[in-house]
């Protein structure tokens, strides 16, 4: 039975690793060079409501490295199994082949269940001594005369409450939460990949890997912003600023149509509702037109590299030659299927971050401004 010999790591892949950790070594240097009150960052990470906040900062990155460290295993062996015809037929279908001395088949008592015991007799030992070194975050009775500043929603919500800065209570609380749980119910049926299923891998499924890594890390950078960034009266601080409580903030919030409405011939905007609800929903419409054509060109392209940042040339054909996988997967997709994929891609993935940016660069509160709602 021929062998599989796993490929040393290309130069290529060594040097983007080398530069990818010169730029996290960088970034960290400028965050330790700009902090002025240490103590206020130990005040927050140190308190009760936040242990799961900081745990969560270092768990996500390792576990998402773990993932894909072994999905780029299991992509090696499927590489090597379709150049090998006959090896694909007679080969084990598992990272790790099987060696002589090694049991074919385990009993899931004692092997499995031993492993189970000693992971929840692990949890149950960090939980107590969790509880016994750390106080509850319990307060007073609650005071309607005093409030505190800031006032925060535990740190599950924490997303939810930062969410109201950008968009209506209504919409902030009750659209995209249900746009965002019914999109993760969806989601399976209107995609077409059947590769992929019950093993890591991110060749087979690049695209649905990268979206839901957008997304759940934009999840998490909204939890961090209402953790660390937001202060006294929801202000923004940037991690390393001392939280003032008489801190004043002169941004003047404004609607995209107020902002037009100072090019000359176009100040009727402000005063007729009506012109207004019109350029609003212009403006919605097109974006959605614009993330409609920007998510198919994503989904037909094939795997970026670190290298075609700095090499023109390489980001060039990387941009303008569709990837076959993609473009198979793309065939098998029905009209319907499509639509719906894009429908909530655009509304969750592409929505949520460029409020954002709105907001906090251009001061815009809404986009779609009508008597009814406003976007």
């Amino acid at each position: 039975m021929s062998a599989i010999v796993e490929q040393p790591p290309r130069a290529s892949s060594r040097r983007n690793r080398w530069i990818g950790l010169a730029v996290v070594v960088v970034l960290l240097g400028l965050f330790a060079y700009s902090v002025q009150d240490w103590h206020q960052i130990w005040k927050i990470v140190s308190a009760a409501d936040n242990v799961p906040i900081v745990a969560m900062l270092f768990l996500v990155p390792f576990f998402t490295w773990l993932g894909i460290k072994q999905a780029h295993a299991n992509d090696r062996l499927i590489a090597n199994l379709e150049d090998d015809k006959s090896l694909a037929k007679t080969h084990h279908r598992k990272v790790e082949p099987w060696r002589p001395g090694w049991a074919k088949e385990l009993h899931v008592w004692p092997y499995l269940v031993r492993i189970e015991f000693l992971a929840a007799v692990i949890v149950t030992v960090v939980l107590y001594v969790w509880s016994i070194a750390l106080n509850a975050p319990l307060e007073e009775p609650a005071n309607p005369n005093l409030t505190m500043n800031p006032s925060k929603a535990p740190w599950y919500f924490l997303g939810l409450q930062e969410m109201l800065v950008y968009f209506d209570p209504w919409i902030a609380g009750v659209v995209m939460p249900s746009i965002i749980m019914i999109g993760l119910m969806v989601f399976p049926y209107v995609d077409s990949n059947p590769l992929g299923n019950g093993y890591y891998t991110v060749r087979q499924r690049r695209f649905a890997l990268n979206m839901f890594n957008w997304g759940f890390l934009m999840w998490i950078l909204l939890i961090f912003i209402g953790t660390f960034i937001r202060g006294p009266g929801w202000i923004w601080f940037w991690p390393g600023e001392t939280w003032d409580h008489n801190t004043v903030v002169f941004d003047r919030n404004r609607d995209l149509h107020e902002i037009v409405a100072g090019i000359p011939g176009l100040g009727f905007l402000q005063t007729n509702w009506i012109a207004k609800m019109i350029f609003g929903a212009i403006v919605v419409g097109g974006f959605y037109i614009i993330g409609a054509l920007f998510f198919h060109w994503l989904m037909r392209r094939g795997k970026f590299r670190l290298r075609y940042l700095y090499k023109p040339k390489e980001l060039i054909a990387w941009a303008r030659e569709p990837d076959p996988f993609e473009e198979k997967l793309l065939a098998n997709t029905s009209m319907l299927q499509y639509a719906t994929f894009q429908f909530f891609a655009i509304s969750v993935l592409l929505a949520m971050p460029v409020k954002l940016f709105l907001r906090l660069v251009f001061t815009i509160k809404y986009v779609w401004v009508t008597p009814w709602f406003n976007i």
